[in-house]
């Protein structure tokens, strides 16, 4: 999917409004407190040094207008199709490796007609993806296994209806997720473009904003986590 540009406008005013409040320098927010790193396919690590990150700094302070350039550049840069290191994926649940015993779940909007992926009349079609998912994780994996997620998502019951009471006992707020979509794909819809209430919202934060920490409090929607054992899945979905 391509993201609209309105997405990174949204992630260069915040960036601009933490440099503001914290005396840190923009390239440093933009790394810090943005998505675009991940956004231009450069991976997880986050190196300040890397040359295509370089070459976008050296783009901005040489363009006359910072969002056209943020977004040209993003559009030039390979499109990223799926999280790294994805295992499984079954229409729109995926799971990875984390760590030893553990795999990090994964959600994408792969619903081929513009139809909401959460949606009531969706809802068996998820759990069916979420029992062939975990079918396979158990014929594959190895030894005992624990389920990790995190996501703006866990916030809506039409997503925690998907998994089981046990994993969800588990949910808990996360914070410090700047850098990446769990926190930032609360302000986009399905069709990549933003929702402009969410995306308002954020500004008016963070517009009241005195001082630079506590900023998670500038998203309308929190990061979620949960882990549990995978037998807990295996129950719940009968594989």
């Amino acid at each position: 999917m391509i993201y609209a540009r309105s997405f990174f406008d949204l992630q260069l005013a915040f960036a601009e409004g933490v440099a503001a409040l914290s005396g840190l320098s923009l390239a440093r927010t933009l790394l810090d407190f943005t998505n675009l790193y991940i956004r231009f396919g450069l991976g997880r690590e986050f190196d300040p040094a890397h040359p295509t990150w370089q070459a976008y700094l050296h783009g901005l302070s040489c363009e006359g207008d910072p969002g056209e350039w943020t977004y040209r550049f993003y559009l030039e840069q390979p499109e990223m199709t799926e999280a790294p290191g994805i295992v499984a994926s079954i229409g729109c649940f995926s799971y990875a490796p984390l760590d030893a015993g553990r795999i990090r779940l994964h959600f994408r909007n792969a619903e081929p007609d513009g139809r909401s992926p959460l949606g009531l009349e969706r809802h068996e079609q998820r759990r069916a993806e979420l029992t062939a998912l975990f079918a396979h994780a158990r014929r594959t994996l190895l030894g005992p296994v624990r389920v990790v997620g995190a996501s703006w998502l866990y916030n809506l019951q039409a997503y925690r209806r998907l998994f089981p009471p046990s994993y969800l006992a588990t949910a808990h707020v996360i914070t410090n997720r700047f850098r990446h979509m769990p926190l930032w794909g609360q302000f986009l819809d399905r069709y990549g473009q933003v929702r402009e209430p969410l995306a308002r919202e954020l500004r008016e934060r963070l517009c009241r904003q005195s001082r630079a920490d506590d900023l998670d409090r500038c998203f309308p929607l929190p990061v979620i986590a949960a882990e549990a054992a995978a037998q807990y899945f295996y129950e719940f979905y009968g594989v």
